[in-house]
């Protein structure tokens, strides 16, 4: 053997630092704390997250709920402009918005970052935002992974995927098969694309353009950037509808997270069979950089409804005769909520009214 062939390689040299990674992990220790609620048990570290179940100790019938996405492509926006202290709450979101939807507790929360190179200041920024998404949430970060990946992805690449576990008892459990014919749909407002269609919008919206154009104030997107406006954060609904929930109890039927697929796919899944989903267009807001993307891509009304949000986040699928307390509950948790449309007799689908009217 020669010289070289008997040298020592070691695994920094392979492109992984362990030293940096301790340097991550001290860095997130106070963030991850800071998420923590009662019934966690240690610190992290450990090779599992502890977590008591006594929440659901005066429940007739626990049952945990689990969701697991990630942020997709929306990511390229946050590398491309050097912010990466929102995706985090995008991350929670998309997890905790999705078992909201069975009227659970999100109780907590893991995560998972691959990186090409890791860099302990950018990965807390990274965490800060999951933190920040867990509070918002009312869950506890008891838990994640970062794993450098080199020669497989790039330096400054990484993604995000994340874990959510809440709890509901089975007698308050939201149940599409409970929604009628008569029943009221309140939309819940988005900040924007939240992490859907990124796919689309950076091939319409930001591929096309130089890097001065994408970072320049814009009037249509109300002084912000398009960068900017793409880098909204996901909202996260799960502590006014709780709210809501528990002041006006049985009011709500079910609840549809708006994600992939948009409001045509996605509200037809806490739909009965025998129903429909009559949705007004017209009687909200859509967001300005949601109307750029769909001008930008030259989508008609029908392909933007199946596409993206549309300005509505969450849709709330209500007892008529409740629908004034739910409103009120809703204001008063901070929401923007508007009544967009009720249930009509149909086959499990989403149907619309005063076509046309959306993205005018």
């Amino acid at each position: 053997m020669t010289e070289q062939e008997n040298a020592q390689i070691t695994y920094a040299q392979a492109g992984v630092d362990i030293e940096e990674g301790a340097r991550a992990v001290d860095a997130i220790k106070p963030i991850v704390r800071e998420t923590y609620r009662p019934e966690v048990i240690g610190d992290i570290g450990g090779f599992g997250g502890l977590f008591s179940i006594k929440a659901a100790k005066d429940m007739d019938d626990p049952i945990l709920v689990s969701g697991t996405d990630g942020v997709g492509t929306k990511l390229k926006v946050a590398q491309m402009l050097g912010v990466h202290n929102t995706v985090g709450i995008d991350l929670v979101a998309m997890c905790a918005n999705d078992i909201l939807a069975t009227g659970a507790e999100p109780l907590f929360f893991l995560d998972y970052a691959a990186v090409g190179k890791l860099d302990s200041h950018e990965m807390a920024a990274i965490v800060s935002g999951i933190g920040e998404g867990c509070k918002l949430a009312g869950c506890a970060l008891i838990g994640g992974e970062m794993a450098e990946h080199p020669g497989v992805m790039d330096p400054k690449d990484y993604d995000l995927s994340g874990f959510c576990v809440g709890i509901v008892d089975r007698p308050k459990m939201l149940d599409p098969e409970s929604v009628q014919v008569g029943d009221v749909l309140i939309g819940l407002k988005s900040s924007g694309l939240h992490s859907n269609g990124y796919s689309l919008a950076r091939k319409v919206a930001v591929e096309p353009r130089a890097m001065e154009e994408l970072a320049a104030p814009r009037d249509y997107l109300e002084g912000e950037s398009i960068l900017e406006a793409l880098l909204h954060p996901t909202r996260i609904y799960v502590k006014p509808v709780l709210a809501t929930m528990k002041s006006a109890p049985g009011a709500i039927r079910a609840l549809a997270h708006i994600t992939g697929g948009g409001i045509s796919e996605n509200l037809n899944r806490s739909l009965p069979k025998n129903v429909d989903a009559k949705v007004e267009l017209g009687t909200w807001q859509v967001a300005p950089i949601i109307k750029f993307v769909c001008d930008a891509a030259n989508l008609s009304e029908e392909e933007a409804l199946k596409t993206f949000n549309m300005g509505i986040g969450m849709v709330l699928i209500v007892d008529p005769s409740r629908v004034d307390e739910v409103m009120s509950a809703l204001v008063e948790s901070g929401e923007e909520a508007c009544r967009i449309g009720e249930i009509i007799p149909g086959e499990g689908n989403v149907v619309y009214e005063n076509e046309g009217s959306l993205l005018k």
